[in-house]
């Protein structure tokens, strides 16, 4: 199961972040967890400065800007 994180405050970026996330998921058919963290001090403890940020397994993969589902592919596969 991987635990994926997306990290932002609810801006369209930070959804859009979150749907291709799932796409991506679901397209390589693993099984997954996703969670939206909007609480500040909590993005803050992963030392993220910029958001959206994709976190995978607790570890952030990719933080300002929002990858394309291939690109996500790619960090989660």
């Amino acid at each position: 199961m991987i635990k994926l994180a997306v990290l932002g405050t609810g801006c369209p970026k930070c959804k859009m972040l979150a749907e291709n996330a799932e796409a991506a998921a679901k397209d390589l058919s693993v099984e997954y967890e996703i969670e939206k963290v909007t609480d500040i001090n909590k993005i803050m403890g992963f030392g993220v400065m910029m958001t959206p940020a994709l976190v995978v397994d607790g570890n952030v993969k990719i933080s300002g800007k929002v990858p394309s589902v291939g690109d996500i592919k790619k960090l989660i596969g």
